[in-house]
This record gives structure tokens, sequence and C-alpha cells, in this order.
């Protein structure tokens, strides 16, 4: 099985994160992770509210938000566990997650954003 690729924090890019969040399934799936506070499985987020992600949909999600640099995945069996980088990203930068995902809730009027 190929290894999964996890940028060093210093290789982060703001660009790279805005770009992983510019999407709202993806900004979902990432607040619904850091909400948790603990470890996910994808399948844990593979609803939005009504809506499901298709499995090979939900798997480019999280590739997205792992090669940004704001998710960790490892592998447990047949499944993948996720968990936040949050506190690593916002130790490079500053208030730039937290502002994002205000963003989002206050256009969406609610805590979390929906896809």
């Amino acid at each position: 099985m190929r290894p999964l690729f996890h940028p060093a924090i210093e290789d982060v890019r703001p660009e790279a994160i805005l770009h992983a969040l510019a999407d709202p399934a993806r900004a979902a799936i990432f607040a619904s992770i850091t909400q948790a506070g603990c470890v996910q499985a994808c399948s844990a987020v593979a609803s939005l509210g009504e809506r499901v992600i298709p499995k090979s949909s939900l798997s480019s999600h999280f590739k997205v938000l792992r090669e940004a640099g704001l998710i960790r995945s490892e592998r447990h069996g047949v499944e993948m566990r996720n968990h936040s980088r949050c506190a690593e990203v916002e130790a490079r930068f500053p208030g730039l997650l937290s502002a994002i995902m205000n963003a989002y809730a206050g256009a969406r009027g609610c805590e979390a954003p929906a896809g």
C-alpha cells in the first residue's frame, strides 16, 4: 500500500489551506473532524446534513485536506482515521483557520459549514 503524504508543518502553505477550505463540503468535513476533538473515521463524516458524499468524492476531499496540512490520516485495518492538525496550523498561521471557519459560520448563520 502506498504511504500517505503529510507535509511537514514548515511546508504547509496558506494558499493550500485556502484552496482546501474553499470547497464547502471540505470545510464541513474539516469542521466535523475539528469539533469532534478525537480521531474520526472517514465514514463518520460521510453525511453532511441530509447529503451523503460518495466514497470516491470523500477520498478526494480527504486527500486535499491531508495534502494541505489540515488533517493527519492513519490506516487502521480497512479503516482510515483522521485527526485535525489545527494546533500546528494555528502555531504557524495564527488566526487563519478561525477566520475562515468563522466566515463560513457567519455566512450560514450556524456553527459549521454545510455542503
